[in-house]
């Protein structure tokens, strides 16, 4: 029997006497014409996505502080990490977690939003990548060398620079902290799980999992709602889809994560912090569950899946799970075992449903109708969304393997593969048009900072300031000047009493 990720039964095929086959459906064993060529094709397709995520990180040189930024960074150089911690906890919001991973990129003012996006990117690639080997490995399933790193470019190139607001998904440090690498450690929390092979191991992935649910209650209040939707799942459901020699550490292993995220949660809530935020807002549990709430959330979730199923660069997640189903074999001397794709696609859909629009509830009443334009807080749930996309293109790969063979193997392979090629080469020009507007305001930023800091140290107190916008991220002096903040956080950060409105740079 061959085990999935979770213990999901799946099917395993008994490879031929001739060897394995690659995409084409020819044999591996020899070297040379076309052989080569079947051993290069997912290094050449994993090219693609991964040059793409270098261009973003190049881009990322003209990333500098903005908005909640400029209050990040006058605390953690005046009272270092710690002291962002407890602003947090004390004043902000209460995500401890959250504050840990701000501070380590505001140590590096200016350098940490530069780097931010190479480090984050490079994290999450390798995460997804390890998530991708390992479930594999648990299927029983074997694949051509670099289809794992060709999954898993895809699914970050989609999930990062699919989404409306790149800038607020990836460049943006607060914000990708909080809503786009949150939940990507979510789904790492998996791998000790997966790695697990003796009893002692098993142990620790259940503690792990415990743990690392408390760090994400910490951390994001919508990643750790996904978080707990999916676990529950597991736990009522896993007699429908997994196999019993792990049902029940599977469930174990749910119910300490749902432990730890609630844990986390709890500690969130109670914070000092998290009431400041709740009363500043009015955003009660009362406020949240009020019917007029409840029916906006619903009519802007509903919006949102309007926009998102809108995009069809998510049949790239697609086309990447056809190829990973079409060129997957059982390993040899394994029996075939019938998997159960339509209820495990249908749990997973049912999960993202749920998951998204308690993720719209909970956020609601601190945006109200925006909460439509508030996309960083969308990829909380989007994540699972491109998971489900590449299994179903996996079930569906697996599902033509028997009937395309020779010819239509390759036009089969070769039609997966230009989708997943034209979806990242669509995403090539709105990327390089936002890497153009980043420079721009970089060059702007450059300018006066130089001018703020020149002026600080003649010992001046008060100095103009021109919002420097882009993505309609916030600056000081929002709206024609109307919107003050982050204005007196500008001030603290160039330590001047106070920054004055000016429509030109100085």
């Amino acid at each position: 029997m061959a085990v999935g990720a979770s213990g999901v039964t799946v099917a395993s095929e008994v490879d031929s006497p001739g060897g394995t086959a690659g995409a084409t459906g020819r044999p591996e064993g020899r070297r040379g014409g076309p052989a080569a060529w079947a051993g290069l094709w997912p290094f050449a397709l994993a090219a693609l996505p991964l040059g793409l995520l270098a261009l973003a990180s190049w881009f990322g040189r003209h990333v500098r502080p903005s908005a909640d930024e400029w209050c990040f960074l006058p605390v953690v150089r005046d009272d270092g990490v710690l002291g962002l911690i407890g602003k947090f906890w004390f004043t902000d919001n209460g995500r401890l977690g959250n504050g840990l991973l701000v501070g380590l990129y505001a140590e590096f003012p200016v350098a940490g939003h530069q780097w931010f996006g190479l480090v984050s990117g490079l994290v999450m690639l390798v995460l997804l990548w390890a998530l991708v080997v390992q479930v594999l490995r648990r299927a029983g399933q074997e694949v051509p060398r670099g289809v794992p790193l060709f999954v898993a470019a895809m699914v970050c190139a989609v999930f990062l620079f699919a989404t409306p607001n790149t800038y607020k998904t990836f460049y943006w440090p607060a914000a990708s902290v909080s809503h786009t690498v949150a939940p990507v450690l979510a789904c790492a929390a998996v791998l000790p799980l997966l790695c697990a092979r003796r009893r002692a191991g098993r142990v620790a992935a259940v503690v792990s999992a415990a743990f690392a649910g408390v760090f994400m209650g910490t951390l994001s209040e919508e990643a750790s709602v996904v978080a707990l939707v999916v676990l529950g799942g597991v736990v009522l459901f896993a007699p429908r889809f997994l196999a019993a020699p792990v049902r029940r550490l599977a469930r174990v292993w749910s119910l300490a994560g749902a432990a730890g995220v609630a844990v986390g949660t709890l500690l969130l809530f109670l914070s000092p912090g998290s009431r400041n935020r709740r009363e500043r807002y009015g955003a009660g549990s009362a406020s949240m569950l009020s019917p007029d709430s409840l029916l906006g959330s619903l009519r802007g979730y509903v919006e949102i899946l309007g926009t998102v199923f809108g995009t069809w660069q998510y049949l790239g997640a697609v086309g990447a799970g056809v190829l990973l189903g079409l060129v997957a074999r059982g390993r040899p001397g394994r029996a075939p075992v019938p998997a159960r794709p339509v209820l495990l696609l249908g749990l997973g859909a049912a999960a993202f449903l749920v998951a998204g629009w308690l993720c719209t509830v909970i956020t609601y009443p601190v945006f109200g109708e925006r909460v439509v334009t508030t996309e960083r807080t969308w990829n909380d749930y989007l994540l699972l969304l491109v998971g489900l996309l590449v299994a179903a293109g996996a079930f569906l790969g697996r599902t033509l393997r028997p009937y395309v063979r020779g010819r239509r193997s390759v036009l089969t392979t070769a039609a997966a593969a230009a989708v997943c090629a034209a979806t990242v080469l669509s995403l090539v020009g709105p990327l390089v048009d936002l890497g153009r507007d980043m420079q721009v305001r970089a060059e702007r930023w450059d300018h006066q900072d130089r001018y703020l800091r020149e002026g600080a140290a003649r010992g001046a107190r008060e100095l103009p300031y021109t919002p420097t916008p882009v993505a309609r991220m916030l600056e000081p002096f929002g709206q024609q000047g109307r919107k003050v903040w982050p204005a007196q956080c500008v001030a603290d950060y160039y330590r001047l009493d106070k920054v004055i409105y000016s429509e030109r740079l100085p």
